[in-house]
């Protein structure tokens, strides 16, 4: 919002039913981010219920993603046409009934169709949410709410495996979909009948939708998401179906930019970039992306490769960031109102960030639970200084009239980084995996005493259970061992990797520009306290 508007808003509190339909908003936006990790630690459950081949399967996921990627820029024209009330009711209900759907699919077929309904059904979801934020409350009330969705935002992606898991083993996998049928259309509900008041829907923007310029974005956006998705495990551009997307975004980016700079009307406004402030706080946006959704796809990644965890463990493990950031959040909420530069808050957040992943960037075979503790903390603490710290300054530095499309950017941004990240490291994977196994291998020295005794060791276990080549399977065993520990190595060169990145970027922070409604607003607390004294 504009310093001018804020400045003329009057700072008080909104009524109950504001607060009881936030509060609504912000749980349909924690089922909609949650509803991507559970599916994905239940992804095996899944598999065998639709009898779906390993291809067809990562299509539950993608299908999902692509839908998504493709209707969050979208709410911000939705938004305007109409109004924050209805598009969110109308965006929660077909959720939940694209889920039910979803556990009721007869075939993967029938299930990536449902799915892709859910996924773009469910995407307004997000960024209404933020925009009511700054639409409903005054500022000095943005911090503790933007810390609460802050909360939810990166809370969701770090409970789903526990959820997920949990479900999974003791409901069986089509409950993943119709848990979400009652909560959604409850909040259905209770938005319609306490929202009325946010803002006006101008049903005559649906008249001018540009149906050209949605095109050029399903295939910038949709393309893009599916070429980061399948790219790393064929080589990229060695696979010609690869190139073949990667065409396809690159001539729907140049449609959807023709049109976004040419027609009246643009399905996504790009004016928000036009503020600098907010064009940094997206481009941290998606360094939060990065951090936040790379960070929960290796580390259970690695429970599971490397120590075996099932689903369920793998929750258990993960808990701990998401109990930090469920304890952390009304702290930092608190804190943030006093701050009048919140921009070293968010550096601190980053780095904190960072360091989680250096520290992670020392595991051996054997980190479990208690040496993962730590690094979690830090990065459940850091997520929740960084979100509040990086989204305020970024959307308060914007016109009331550009909120919906600042805050559909901002999530495009954020989930665009989540999808570039976790293709960067997994291509880093493919390629560190070769080089440190063929290290390994390299410097194995038969003569070696060490490896001569581990070696017979083996060879004398497996003799005594029977084995009939042992000298072979020891052999086999002990190059299970390097492959191991050049997995382990390679993680560790990806958390290295993703520290630095987030490190670096941390200092970006200060360019930002803090709200001078905002510092004036804090002034004015200092003097009257000063004056109370």
């Amino acid at each position: 919002m504009s310093d001018a508007a804020l400045a003329a808003r009057p700072d008080d509190t909104p009524p109950v039913h504001i607060w009881i339909g936030f509060i609504a908003m912000v749980v349909g936006q924690f089922m909609a981010i949650l509803d991507i990790q559970i599916v994905a630690s239940a992804i095996g459950s899944i598999q065998a219920g639709v009898s779906a081949s390993r291809d067809e399967i990562s299509w539950v996921q993608t299908s999902y993603l692509i839908a998504e990627v493709i209707g969050i820029p979208l709410s911000g024209f939705l938004g305007r046409a109409l109004g924050t009330r209805l598009l969110f009711c109308i965006s929660s209900l077909s959720f939940s009934i694209a889920s039910l759907l979803c556990a009721f699919s007869w075939d993967i077929g029938s299930l990536i169709f449902f799915r892709a309904l859910q996924g773009f059904s469910g995407a307004a979801m997000i960024p209404t949410v933020m925009a009511t934020l700054y639409l409903a409350f005054p500022q000095r009330l943005q911090a503790m709410t933007g810390a609460m969705m802050g909360m939810v935002v990166t809370l969701a992606p770090s409970l789903g495996p526990t959820i997920g898991g949990y479900v999974a083993e003791t409901l069986g996998w089509r409950a993943l979909f119709w848990v979400n049928l009652v909560p959604g259309l409850l909040i259905t509900v209770i938005i319609w009948n306490t929202m009325q008041s946010l803002d006006k829907p101008q049903f005559n923007l649906l008249k001018r939708i540009d149906v050209v310029g949605l095109i050029g974005l399903a295939m910038f956006l949709g393309a893009a998401e599916y070429t980061l998705e399948e790219g790393p495990a064929n080589e990229w551009f060695a696979s010609m179906e690869v190139t073949m997307w990667a065409l396809v975004s690159l001539a729907g980016g140049m449609l959807f930019f023709w049109r976004v700079l040419t027609v009246e009307t643009p399905i996504v406004d790009l004016k928000p970039f036009g503020t600098p402030t907010f064009a940094i706080g997206a481009g941290l946006g998606f360094v939060l992306g990065v951090g936040l959704f790379s960070s929960v796809f290796l580390t259970p990644l690695f429970l599971g490769s490397v120590r075996g965890y099932n689903a369920l463990q793998i929750g258990h493990t993960m808990f701990v960031q998401g109990a930090v950031m469920f304890l952390a959040g009304p702290i930092v909420g608190r804190f943030g109102r006093t701050l009048q530069d919140p921009r070293y808050f968010g550096m601190l957040g980053f780095l904190l960030v960072a360091a989680s992943c250096l520290l992670q960037a020392h595991m051996t075979h054997d980190a479990g639970f208690w040496e993962l503790v730590w690094p979690q903390a830090l990065r459940g603490v850091g997520l929740i200084m960084t979100f509040t710290s990086v989204m305020q300054p970024a959307l308060q530095s914007l016109p009331p009239h550009l909120i919906h499309a600042g805050a559909g950017l901002f999530n495009t941004m954020r989930n665009l980084g989540g999808a570039f990240g976790i293709a960067g490291l997994a291509t880093i994977q493919a390629h560190a995996f070769a080089l440190h196994r063929q290290e390994l291998y390299s410097a194995v020295d038969p003569t070696n005493p060490h490896v001569q005794g581990l070696l017979q060791g083996i060879q004398a276990h497996l003799a005594q259970t029977g084995a009939s080549d042992p000298e072979r399977q020891a052999l086999m065993y002990y190059a299970q061992i390097l492959d191991r520990e050049a997995l382990v190595m390679t993680f560790n060169d990806q958390f290295l990797t993703l520290g630095v990145v987030i490190g670096v970027s941390a200092f970006a922070m200060l360019l930002m520009k803090p709200s001078p409604a905002r510092m004036q607003m804090m002034a004015d607390r200092k003097a009257e306290m000063e004056m109370a004294h």
